[in-house]
């Protein structure tokens, strides 16, 4: 298996795009990547989304977004593993690499959801929940997530406060962050005197709705040092792993056994330890996401996320920074953009050009993109050579 660098990022800005339709996302999103790299040359594309069909109407985003590209005859695919879509396609490039099949692919990340009426997307979203059993019945993400928030509380003692300081952090990061869809700081007081969504979640506990692609090009090490490319950051490790759709399926809905098993699986890949993590973006799709993921990936023991965050482990000039970017609760979650922006953010940093928002000496990175209430995670570690 070849070694697989990032030898371009591009992205738009996040937000509710009503001016531009999903083909102009996911083209303006590659057209920045290949100015970055430096390159026009792409010999397969792999397109991240999670329902375009429900959210625009349309299907066949291989043929469309490759024609809207001019690259009309290179080998396209799309991939869904709901809102790990994007993760999924950076994965898929980066085996068509490492396989020998592409020298240089292309993944995007699109998802244009203000389309539709709140209804309408909140129905297309339940979608990624289980239809028979979940979404049948009425119950939501935000429903399935304050079920989970109301037994950490319950079992580790976890706070109100606390889960408003993840959205207070990220809000922060997301004020740096130009392409972030709500660039603005907030207060404790901002999370709890917004609008009660699903108790004990607020609406500033909950990422928005939006619109918004990603792209990232991958190819040899060798080929981007033919390109001058420094410094060259590589993908050394993934991890995919599943879980029941169902979250009372599970032994325990406080386990998201799927990011557990993903992290070991990327870590193992790359022969590294949490330890050896400089930084991470994680998928912060609700505040208490964020702590269970932290708990899932063994940054800290089950229970201390809301201590851990409280205490500033996760700020940008803590031991272990967390969405620099803003996560999705800032930066925005167009669905099947999501794992491809994270990708982004991490080259960003690796490559020391995210300006105000800067980890210091940020060598190694890992991104962790999440379907449903945890039925799929995708993680990848990334590192400069």
């Amino acid at each position: 298996m070849r070694d697989v660098a990032i030898i371009g990022i591009g992205m738009t800005k996040f937000g509710e795009l009503w001016e531009k339709s999903l083909r102009d996302i996911a083209v303006e999103a590659a057209l920045k990547c290949m100015k970055d790299a430096g390159t026009k040359r792409i010999d397969s594309i792999t397109i991240g989304c999670m329902s375009s069909g429900l959210f625009n109407g349309q299907e066949h985003l291989a043929s469309m977004i490759s024609d809207y590209l001019g690259n009309k005859h290179t080998p396209a695919t799309r991939v869904e593993s709901a809102c790990a879509s994007g993760g999924l396609a950076v994965r898929t490039a980066f085996m068509e690499v490492a396989s020998g099949m592409s020298e240089y692919a292309l993944a995007i990340g699109v998802e244009k959801m203000n389309d539709v009426s709140g209804d309408k997307a909140t129905e297309a979203l339940a979608t990624a929940a289980d239809g028979d059993y979940e979404a049948f019945h009425g119950i939501n993400f935000p429903g399935l997530y304050a079920l989970m928030a109301k037994a950490h509380m319950h079992k580790y003692g976890t706070t109100r406060d606390q889960l408003s300081q993840v959205a207070v952090k990220n809000h922060h990061n997301g004020s740096l962050n130009p392409h972030a869809q709500f660039p603005m700081e907030i207060t404790k007081n901002t999370v709890t005197g917004s609008a009660r969504v699903a108790d004990p979640l607020y609406l500033f506990d909950c990422s928005p709705v939006t619109d918004g692609g990603a792209a990232v090009l991958l190819t040899t090490v060798e080929e981007a040092r033919k390109l001058g490319k420094q410094p060259i950051v590589v993908i050394s490790g993934i991890g995919v792993a599943t879980d029941t759709i169902q979250l009372c399926q599970r032994k325990d809905i406080l386990t998201l056994e799927a990011v557990k098993l993903a992290g070991e699986r990327a870590l193992k890949m790359a022969g590294k330890t949490i330890r050896d993590i400089d930084f991470a973006e994680v998928h912060d799709c609700f505040t208490i996401a964020e702590i269970m993921v932290m708990e899932a990936l063994g940054i800290v023991e089950p229970g201390q996320g809301g201590p851990a965050t409280e205490s500033g482990l996760t700020a940008l000039d803590g031991k272990f920074p967390i969405n620099p970017s803003g996560g999705l609760k800032s930066k925005g979650h167009p669905v099947g953009a999501t794992g491809v922006a994270q990708i982004c953010e991490a080259v960003t940093q690796l490559r020391g050009e995210a300006g105000k928002r800067q980890i210091n000496n940020a060598k190694t990175a890992l991104t962790q993109n999440m379907g449903g209430s945890g039925g799929s995670c995708v993680i990848h570690i990334l590192e400069v050579k």
